[in-house]
């Protein structure tokens, strides 16, 4: 009895398995002769298409000023010591396209390089020119000149689901190849600060430093991501961030056609809808991206949207955010025309704009006042966490040793007043500046706080 018993069992058990419906993935596959499941002959087909990137750069040695100072140096019989020094850095690639040679990667990694060597899984060795880069989405194509490539095809990162099994693959540590596996965490990471432009694929496989530019493939053996970004400062925690592929694509495009991302302008500011603001604008969920100032002769006034209007849907793809739907837009060729979805006191409404090229604003510091030589001024910018939110001048960039850099000005902050007039523009800074010959005085939002700067 007890042996049916265990018959009937195992053809119930049989019955089962034949009942059960066969996965679609074709990965991970048995190994031979019933091993255990592997993904190696994916890895095979696509390890080839991952490099190892090596960046040899000059970079200027930040000192004390007063060791700049040659009364200073001479009193105390400083010796002469050099300006610059040589500083090396590792990353990834994935071979895109292996007629041509493109290989995307991080701008974090190439960035500052005067040179660039590109290591092959064979052993080759290679030098790079750089194709494009953008620092906003933190995206670079590189370019080699070699036979026998081998590229990694895109996936469409638009499919990929929360819990879909990845692999990612790059140079952590320079120690050269490596593969980790784990899952899409969460999608749509935004407002971390790492980047300008965020729409990050969040994932557990460790990702390490030196892996920035790698893959992040499917078990497909598809693109769906380049890896960017770890969370901690001390190494992999088990959150590590990706640009998703259908972005990375994008930006690639426009770099390979013209040498740079030429990023258009709607003309509006956004902010998140809060369950306060849902209430108030009559929403039945607080989901979208409310438009809270549109610029003057603008394609977005042109359009006919209005501030209080919420963006749900562009080009019929639903936004969940502000941080969406600015990404959105910057993705967006100028010329490029535009659907919106808004509600407008609750009913809804099409409209439809053109992408237009932004205007020019931006200025040296030194075409305003020689105080304030060496740094770059211009409009606060969309991706600015201020953006919306304060009036002001947003320092775009600073040369380190000049005279704005050495009273204090760094990239990113906002000048709300110059001589304690308040200033909305280039213009403001301006009048502001000639007021007062004995020097500048800056009133400055960085980061939550605030502080003043005197330039004389």
């Amino acid at each position: 009895m007890h042996r049916n018993r265990h018959f009937l069992l195992s053809i119930l058990i049989c019955i089962a398995c034949l009942a059960a419906p066969v996965a679609a993935a074709p990965f991970p596959v048995p190994g031979p002769a019933g091993s255990e499941p592997t993904v190696a002959p994916m890895l095979e087909k696509v390890m080839p298409g991952v490099v190892n990137i090596s960046t040899r750069s000059r970079v200027r040695v930040q000192e004390n000023p007063l060791l700049n100072d040659p009364f200073f140096r001479r009193f105390f019989e400083l010796p002469d010591r050099p300006r610059e020094r040589d500083a090396q850095s590792l990353g990834s690639g994935v071979v895109v396209d292996a007629d041509k040679g493109y290989i995307l990667t991080n701008h974090h990694v190439v960035g500052r390089a005067d040179e660039i060597t590109v290591t092959l899984r064979d052993g080759r060795s290679l030098t790079a020119e750089v194709v494009g880069m953008d620092p906003e989405a933190d995206i670079a194509v590189i370019r080699v000149d070699a036979d026998n490539l081998t590229a990694v095809p895109f996936g469409d990162s638009e499919a990929l689901r929360v819990g879909d099994f990845v692999v990612a693959i790059g140079n952590p540590f320079g120690l050269g190849q490596t593969v980790t596996s784990g899952i899409v965490s969460a999608l749509g990471r935004t407002g971390l600060g790492i980047e300008g432009y965020e729409d990050f694929i969040q994932t557990d496989a460790s990702i390490n430093p030196g892996n920035s530019g790698g893959a992040l493939v499917n078990f497909r053996g598809e693109l769906i991501g380049i890896n960017t970004a770890i969370l901690g400062s001390s190494g992999n925690i088990g959150i590590g961030f990706a640009i998703p592929s259908n972005m990375a694509r994008t930006i690639m495009d426009q770099l390979v056609r013209h040498g740079e991302v030429r990023r258009g302008q709607l003309g509006v500011f956004i902010q998140d809808i809060t369950p306060e603001l849902a209430g108030a604008l009559k929403l039945a969920r607080a989901r979208g991206a409310v438009i809270t100032q549109v610029q003057e002769d603008s394609p977005a006034a042109r359009a006919g949207i209005t501030a209080g209007d919420v963006v749900v849907r562009i080009n019929g793809q639903p936004v969940r955010s502000a941080a969406q739907l600015r990404n959105a837009l910057g993705l967006l060729p100028v010329g490029t025309t535009v659907e919106l979805d808004v509600l407008r006191d609750g009913r809804p409404r099409t409209l439809t704009a053109t992408i237009e090229k932004p205007v020019a604003a931006q200025e040296a510091g030194a075409g305003i006042s020689d105080r304030l030589s060496g740094a770059m001024l211009g409009p606060i910018q969309p991706t600015h966490p201020l953006a919306g939110r304060a009036e002001g001048v947003q320092v775009l960039e600073v040369e380190p040793g000049s005279a704005a850099f050495s009273a204090g000005l760094r990239p990113g902050d906002v000048i709300v007043s110059v001589n304690r007039r308040p200033v909305r523009d280039l213009n403001d800074i301006r009048e502001a500046a000639r007021l007062e010959d004995r020097g500048i005085l800056l009133n400055i939002r960085r980061g939550n706080g605030a502080l003043f700067v005197v330039i004389r």
